[in-house]
């Protein structure tokens, strides 16, 4: 524990702590509680921070207390919903981190196709909750990601291309504000605040319930094809003409990894969601022949199956380290560049992943929502992961992987894939966007009390 968080932790006024448990439907931790560490920790164990006071929230009321008892006390605010934050946002050393993993309701009207969820539920249960009514809504691909990081950055997945984006999809917020207050935003109230959650990420507030629109989903065609490294320059020049040419109905992304027992491999996974599932294996056809891949699994699933199929493992314990780019066209060279990076991965658990976005989230007005980067796009994430030591190895290979691709990137990138990039790369992520959503900062959180993101900061009269 370092000595800040001990200092912070013994200037909070013990009767007020314990008053603030009583007040709680959750629970509230301190470091010498039982049940702390394991709180405290997040997914990447990159990360080792000590929190002062963990508010394990179960209602927004618990939320609205735990946001009120940190701003008396000028406590840093952390708030945590899966605990993915790729540059460790979800966790500060001593302040407060508000933890709403145990916030896990979901509600769904088949009748309204809508669902009402809490932003602990992971993206793998709101998949699986509605896939029991035959629905289905855009989601991230991970399935251990919680709902509100992933919705409030924008949300890209598997159905955007038929059905946008996640943000597309919501229909409200009930979000706690820097003040205390419980409000909702929606297109009706608080209409502003809707346009910035929509994308903008945590920088508003806390979120405690999102409403989504859902859609009919049946039986959909995908999985993987698997090629060995010999195969996979031609394997990448296909799959850049399958994602040039597909319907809303097609994703198709990649995964540059060592798979066990099969070693170094390029990884197509591919959904299709239209109805007409012939016509998906037609489209799909020219890339299963071609090598052809040593693996292929792509066949008719539920798509809740498919998508736990597809979902990326995490090892238990794993510390990583990520950077991301995006390319707007890939051209032979970069597909080239990119393969050669692939090659030199110094580690079985570092990997390249290659996200298409494409579909009905291109068809939205950059300026309709907070999310951005709308034009047809790959976003390449390199992962470096290690069990043991420093990672000095992954960390210097996953550095030099996105600055070897610079040349062939593009500007932007899709902010739940930024690292510690800095405030020109959240201006670059938002564009347009970005003095719209600092003057909505400004107007709900003017102290910048949620700062641990990406942040976005006031704009001031100056």
């Amino acid at each position: 524990m370092t000595t800040e968080t001990v200092r912070s932790a013994a200037a909070i006024d013990s009767i007020a702590v314990s008053a603030l448990q009583r007040r709680l439907h959750g629970e509230l931790l301190t470091p010498a509680s039982v049940g702390y560490n394991t709180a405290r920790r997040l997914v990447n164990r990159r990360y080792d921070r000590h929190p002062a006071l963990i508010a394990r929230c179960r209602t927004s009321q618990d939320v609205a207390a735990a946001v009120a008892f940190a701003r008396e006390y000028d406590m840093e605010i952390a708030v945590r919903s899966g605990g993915h934050s790729i540059p460790g946002h979800s966790a500060g050393d001593g302040g407060m981190m508000i933890d709403l993993s145990q916030m896990k309701a979901i509600t769904i009207d088949p009748v309204r196709r809508i669902a009402r969820v809490q932003p602990g539920v992971t993206n793998g249960e709101l998949v699986l909750a509605t896939q029991a009514y035959g629905l289905a809504t855009t989601t991230g691909t991970c399935a251990s990601v919680g709902m509100g990081g992933s919705t409030l950055g924008g949300g890209i997945g598997w159905l955007m291309g038929r059905f946008g984006a996640t943000v597309d999809n919501v229909l409200a917020f009930e979000i706690v504000t820097a003040e205390g207050d419980l409000i909702t935003a929606s297109a009706e109230q608080h209409p502003d605040l809707f346009w910035a959650l929509r994308g903008g990420g945590g920088n508003f507030g806390a979120v405690t319930e999102i409403t989504y629109r859902l859609h009919q989903l049946g039986t959909v065609l995908g999985g993987v094809a698997i090629f060995h490294p010999a195969d996979a320059r031609l394997a990448l020049r296909m799959y850049r003409e399958l994602t040039n040419t597909a319907p809303d109905e097609l994703m198709a992304h990649i995964v540059l990894a060592d798979v066990p027992d099969f070693g170094p491999a390029m990884i197509v996974q591919a959904v299709y969601s239209g109805a007409d599932l012939g016509e998906g294996e037609r489209m799909l056809a020219p890339l299963r022949r071609c090598g052809p891949p040593a693996v292929d699994l792509i066949a008719p699933r539920s798509y809740a199956d498919l998508y736990m199929m597809l979902t990326p493992p995490i090892p238990p314990g794993a510390a990583y380290y990520d950077t991301a780019y995006t390319l707007k066209q890939p051209s032979d060279a970069a597909l080239d560049d990119l393969f050669a990076t692939a090659l030199e991965r110094p580690t079985p658990l570092t990997f390249i992943n290659v996200h298409q976005f494409h579909g009905a989230a291109t068809r939205v007005a950059t300026d309709a929502t907070a999310l951005a980067l709308r034009e047809p796009h790959f976003s390449i994430v390199n992962i470096g992961m290690w069990l043991e030591g420093s990672g000095e190895a992954e960390i210097i290979w996953t550095t030099n992987a996105k600055a070897r691709m610079t040349p062939h990137a593009s500007s932007g990138l899709y902010v739940n894939f930024l690292g510690d990039d800095g405030e020109g790369a959240i201006r670059a992520s938002y564009g347009s966007n970005y003095d719209r959503l600092a003057a909505i900062k400004a107007a709900y959180d003017p102290d910048n009390i949620f700062h641990r993101n990406q942040n976005i900061k006031p704009a001031t009269n100056d």
